[in-house]
């Protein structure tokens, strides 16, 4: 028995020997010389990222379940990808990082992966020059950008290279940021440059198991003296939560699926609106759902109170109920999602009530801002779905800037050129109302459902609206509860009995009277009435109604607008 180790192949010993001839098919071989020599030297150097890497290097990958830079290009397209700017720099360092041009369902994407199993995927000045090149092409082309990171950083030998490396990156990443769309998905344990870099992009995905952050643990052991591991660091809950990472995934193959479904929602760049995909969902087709979730809500013993999921009613009007949701690990009292209606791709804006009764809060109000910017720039529509009580109050959202977080959310309402329709669903009161795409901040159609409250105060109001009537019922309370004193004292009871039990009665007898007078707030106040005689809501639609007048409405906005970049002068806060 042989006690030689055996290593590890992926050769198959039964194949016959590859042998590659550089001879023309038919030709007569002659005597070789210095051209087949560096013809040879040239397809050693074209393979040479692929095959000069160890199976024990791709063995580690795998180990830590991750694939290699290969591997993941071949989940993304069945074709072969076009590798620009192969090998670069001294040695070919530059091997460490793949970059090129995909087809991905017929449309040009570029691409970028580091290779980890090539120098831990490091970055150095050659890597820096590739990635902005490739940048640079893409946004001349007019072509949207992938990116699949999965480095270890700047190459410390490199020196300073490595750190000039990342800023041309940046900068030329940054300058194509509005120009095409990029999307960004996060694998293994990224520093550093190597979470900067990404973020600078349109969109982050990041699967379990993974870690970015500008220091990992061991940083912060040191300098800090905590101990904190990766997940609690900068995990997939972490930046998930707060909005660093757009979408988190089970696995590599989880982010890069979501990468190509995300892709197919967007346009190729700011010049050309997203692709029009034909449905056999009717325009006209019944929303009979949205109808039972309403009644079944509103039906309930606690009424026009009810909270429910908004989300319900963005998948019936969605073509066969497919919608793509942004941010959904991020304050989920806002939803903000990509679908089709009719064939065209529309952003949805929506409050929901299932949490904390819909009210905006810091984070939904950046979260709103941040899905606006971007359908703003890449000619999306949007259809706002409004059901809200107002702005989260409190010491700890004003601590945290919700002045400053509402502003932006209403700026980027104001900013919006695309064409854009509000439906309020229920709930519509004060500053949110007045900051949430009405026709004075420019929307282009604002519908309402009959289930509509339309009003400057919730029920509230009618401390303004009633505060005679409710000032002389709270008036007569005292003399009330004298009175019903003296009648049970006559009729043989306990003076202090007497007292509590007047005292009860009165409270009862006032809190029926001011639920009559909420009742009567709501429905003189409360509803789409005023809202209609004063044209700030164009017409009612019926629940069932919803997909069919939202299309056909989104239709013609659609056909009157024209694709292009932004013209506008770009405003100082965003």
């Amino acid at each position: 028995m042989s006690k030689k180790a055996i290593k590890p192949s992926l050769k198959n010993p039964f194949a016959p020997p590859e042998t590659v001839e550089f001879t023309i098919p038919g030709e007569i071989p002659g005597k070789k010389g210095g051209y087949e020599e560096a013809m040879k030297e040239g397809h050693d150097l074209i393979q040479r990222p692929i095959k000069s890497v160890s199976i024990a290097q791709i063995e580690k990958q795998h180990f830590k379940k991750r694939m290699t830079v290969w591997e993941r290009i071949k989940v993304l397209t069945e074709k072969e990808p076009n590798v620009l700017f192969q090998n670069w720099g001294k040695n070919l360092d530059g091997a460490s990082l793949v970059t090129g041009i995909l087809n991905v369902n017929g449309r040009d994407v570029a691409l970028y992966g580091h290779d980890f199993t090539v120098r831990a995927g490091s970055i150095d000045a050659t890597n820096g020059r590739k990635l902005a090149l490739l940048f640079q092409m893409a946004g001349e082309k007019g072509i949207p950008v992938i990116g699949m990171n999965d480095s270890a950083g700047a190459f410390v030998p490199a020196g300073v290279g490595g750190l000039d490396g990342y800023a041309e990156a940046f900068t030329a990443l940054r300058k194509i940021s509005g120009v095409v769309p990029s999307i960004m998905c996060m694998f293994g344990f990224n520093a550093g440059g190597g979470s900067y870099l990404p973020r600078q992009g349109s969109f982050v995905i990041q699967p379990n198991d993974t870690f970015f952050g500008l220091t990992g643990p061991g940083v912060v052991k040191s300098v800090l003296g905590e101990d904190v591991t990766p997940e609690d660091l900068g995990g997939p809950k972490v930046h998930g939560a707060s909005g660093v990472a757009d979408l988190t995934v089970e696995d590599e193959v989880g982010a890069l699926r979501a990468s190509l479904q995300l892709l197919s929602y967007v346009p190729d760049n700011n010049s050309v609106a997203p692709r029009f995909r034909q449905t056999s969902d009717p325009l006209d087709r019944k929303t009979w759902e949205i109808n039972t979730l309403l009644k079944k809500a509103f039906n309930s013993p606690t009424g026009f109170n009810t909270p429910f999921d908004v989300s319900i009613m963005i998948q019936q009007i969605c073509d066969h109920g497919d919608y793509f949701e942004m941010q959904p690990d991020r304050a989920r009292e806002a939803v903000t999602a990509f679908g089709r209606l009719g064939g065209n791709v529309v952003g949805f804006v929506a409050n929901n009530s299932a949490v904390a009764s819909g009210q905006i809060s810091v984070d939904s109000a950046y979260k709103i801002a941040r899905f606006n910017r971007f359908c703003n720039i890449y000619n999306i529509p949007l259809i706002f779905m409004e059901d809200t009580t107002g702005f989260l109050p409190g010491r700890e959202q004003e601590s945290r800037g919700i002045v400053q977080a509402g502003r932006a959310m209403l700026d980027s309402i104001v900013d919006i050129r695309t064409p854009r329709i509000l439906l309020i669903i229920r709930n519509a009161y004060g500053g949110a109302y007045a900051s949430y795409n009405n026709y004075p901040t420019g929307a282009d159609l604002v519908l309402a459902l009959p289930t509509t409250r339309l009003a400057v105060m919730g029920p509230a109001g009618k401390e303004f609206v009633y505060k005679d009537e409710l000032r002389k019922l709270r008036g007569a309370v005292k003399d009330k509860v004298k009175s019903g004193v003296q009648e049970r004292v006559a009729a043989g009871m306990d003076a202090g009995q007497a007292t509590k039990d007047a005292e009860k009665d009165v409270a009862d007898w006032l809190r029926i009277e001011e639920a009559a007078l909420n009742l009567r707030y709501e429905k003189e106040l409360m509803n789409p009435k005023e809202g209609l005689a004063l044209g700030s809501i164009s017409s009612l639609v019926m629940p069932t109604d919803l997909r069919k007048v939202l299309g056909e409405n989104m239709n013609f906005l659609l056909r009157h607008y024209k694709p292009g970049p932004m013209q506008a002068i770009q405003r100082e806060f965003h």
